[in-house]
């Protein structure tokens, strides 16, 4: 073959000239590769395109789960309704000593004389403040319950965050496999004349056939990739939310952060809803135990009765139970336990969101270091083997080996640092999610 006629003096000649004046070759036959941010696929006309600030409050409006899991809230409230609820009075009457069996006594004055008619009110009269202690033991539960739903909504955050980081990296990776693609036709086109031409050998030409064939597949797996994405990104935002045409638009690059993890533990320890809920849990608590304190006391029943047998009379009546046996001492011990439940509960959820926030901010700066690899020149120098390699073999100068080498290191680079970068962007939603916020320095 030509390559292998040639002299090593050629070769560094062509090298030389390949650094001085450039890419000989036009910019459609050797397009340079534009970064991972500016990697952008053409949207269809009318479609719509969200950021993820957009994709977030839309499923924080839309998803169905969030929807469900508010109602509880609703629910809550309507059981303080129930929980401030007074006794309803009984009104009680009767009729005693009617000859039924003697229906001829029947008279107006045995009625009025020997007949017997009551009718009275009773009111039951709860002692020990059971009322107030009902409503705020109903209130500290609906206290839990919002804290809980927002903690779902911080997961739901963290769960569409992440997702839309995957769409952002299919598309990307379609973008660089599409880009590869092209410009690897090129080189096609320029190996198919010369195999005419005699420079190659027929299995030369096979083999870049086949390497066309691998660049075939990773288009095609990187548009699925990308359907399933979007797809599954828009049932997280509510399906009917948003036609199935959408797109995403965001800035798929490195985002440093700065901070310490003493900072991040601390604003942590104010934000995190779970962490809130648990210690509304042990106020809760207590006040179901105060609560029943204030049962084991027991109500008065008051009656008052008119009645009518031959003069008209007013009948005062009163019950208590005498607390002898039953004292609510059971519920009494049980509630007891349960605060101690819940500060355990409590002392836990406060360790979980440190460990939270340990673990999420080693993984932040692990996957920062790794980018940060990237970025200090491999992928420079991966373009650059790739980019004089290419030239090299479009001249002759090159064996067609160490050109799909070097086409097969850049394109694992290029592929492994948009994995890496997209690790690093979950890494810092991880944080976010630990902390309880998303505002990050």
């Amino acid at each position: 073959m030509r390559s292998e006629r040639l002299c090593f003096p050629v070769l560094l000649v062509s090298l030389f000239l390949r650094g001085v004046a450039g890419a000989q070759s036009t910019p459609a036959q050797n397009p340079s590769p534009s970064p991972p941010q500016a990697q952008t696929l053409a949207q269809k006309p009318g479609a719509v395109t969200i950021s993820l600030d957009d994709a977030i409050q839309m499923a924080l409006v839309h998803n169905h789960n969030i929807l469900a899991a508010r109602t509880t809230i609703q629910q809550s409230e309507a059981e303080e309704i129930t929980a401030n609820l007074r006794p309803n009075p009984v009104l009680i009457g009767d009729a005693q000593f009617l000859p039924i069996f003697q229906p001829n006594e029947f008279s107006a004055d045995y009625i009025d004389d020997t007949a017997q008619f009551d009718l009275g009110v009773s009111y039951l009269f709860e002692r020990g403040k059971k009322r107030q202690h009902r409503l705020q033991a109903a209130k500290d539960v609906t206290a839990v319950t919002r804290s809980q739903v927002t903690d779902n909504e911080r997961s739901l955050t963290f769960s569409v965050a992440s997702q839309f980081i995957n769409v952002e990296l299919a598309e990307s990776t379609l973008a660089l496999a599409t880009q590869d693609f092209e410009s690897f036709k090129n080189t096609m086109d320029i190996t198919e004349a010369r195999y005419k031409a005699g420079d190659i050998s027929e299995d030369d030409l096979l083999k870049i056939k086949l390497q066309m064939l691998q660049f075939q597949t990773d288009v095609s797996a990187a548009k699925l990739a990308r359907v399933q994405g979007l797809s599954d990104l828009r049932q997280m935002l509510g399906y009917e939310s948003i036609t199935a045409d959408y797109d995403v638009a965001g800035a798929f690059d490195y985002q440093p952060v700065k901070g310490n993890r003493e900072d991040f533990e601390a604003k942590a320890l104010q934000n995190r809803p779970d962490l809130r809920a648990a210690q509304q849990g042990v106020a809760a608590a207590n006040s179901q135990h105060d609560l029943q304190k204030a049962i084991g006391k027991r109500d008065v029943t008051g009656q008052v009765n008119y009645t009518h047998i031959t003069y008209n009379t007013v009948s005062l009546f009163g019950q208590i139970q005498l607390p002898i046996f039953d004292r609510n001492q059971g519920e009494i011990a049980r509630t007891g336990y349960a605060i101690t439940q819940a500060q355990e509960q409590e002392k836990f959820a406060n360790g979980q969101v440190l460990t939270d926030v340990r673990d999420a901010f080693e993984n932040l700066r692990s996957n920062d270091q790794i980018v940060g690899l990237y970025r200090s020149g491999y992928l420079d120098a991966a373009q650059q083997s790739r980019d004089i390699s290419e030239y090299a073999y479009r001249h002759g100068a090159a064996s067609l080996l160490d050109f799909l080498d070097a086409e097969r290191s850049y394109r694992n680079t290029q592929l492994s640092y948009r994995q890496a970068l997209a690790s690093y962007l979950l890494a810092v939603e991880q944080l976010r999610q630990a902390v309880g916020t998303r505002s990050l320095p």
